[in-house]
């Protein structure tokens, strides 16, 4: 027979067990950030605000034995996100300093940049790289513009244009990369 004690302390671990659990699942729920000047949603982990929810099995689902034919577009396996994608953003931003890149990632982060022709404005260029597959949504680019402000550098806005330019651009040498990745095998 239990005693008042051990009854106690018996619903006292249960009650913290269950509030363990509780907070446990919890913290898997997804978190609402308020950045200001960004729609809702949008911030550094999710630079576009798109709401979109995985499979932890991918797109595909599950695939057991290698099954499912769907070719390789990835240009690689060496790293985690396209590589026809990863080439063609470096080689797009390559006039900008890179301050930060993660190639299984997917981002590349250049530092400010300032052309020479323009002393009082800067440039910094985030560039996100969200598929394995070579698609027109695969990739997407966030620019940051500041304007010197007698002795201070002041956040100004940017055209959404210049990035939407700068993805095309990305998207535009990663075909010409792949185009001149298979006339390559092809002639082998």
């Amino acid at each position: 027979m239990m005693t008042y004690h051990a009854l106690t302390r018996a619903q006292h671990a249960a009650a913290a067990l269950l509030l363990a659990a509780t907070l446990g699942l919890t913290a898997c729920g997804p978190s609402e950030s308020s950045y200001p000047g960004r729609p809702t949603g949008q911030g550094p982990n999710n630079p576009t605000g798109e709401q979109q929810r995985e499979s932890i099995f991918g797109e595909d689902g599950l695939t057991l034995f290698g099954g499912g034919g769907d070719t390789d577009q990835s240009g690689g396996a060496g790293i985690g996100v396209n590589s026809f994608l990863w080439r063609a953003s470096l080689d797009t931003i390559s006039f900008m300093p890179l301050a930060s890149a993660d190639p299984f990632g997917g981002v590349l982060i250049t530092d400010w940049y300032q052309d020479p022709k323009a002393p009082g404005e800067r440039f910094k260029v985030t560039v996100y790289i969200l598929d394995r597959r070579l698609r027109a949504d695969g990739v997407k680019v966030a620019v940051f513009r500041q304007n010197r402000t007698g002795n201070e550098w002041v956040d100004t806005s940017v055209s959404p244009d210049t990035a939407i330019q700068i993805e095309n651009a990305i998207l535009v040498r990663a075909r010409q990369l792949r185009i001149n990745t298979i006339e390559a095998q092809e002639t082998k």
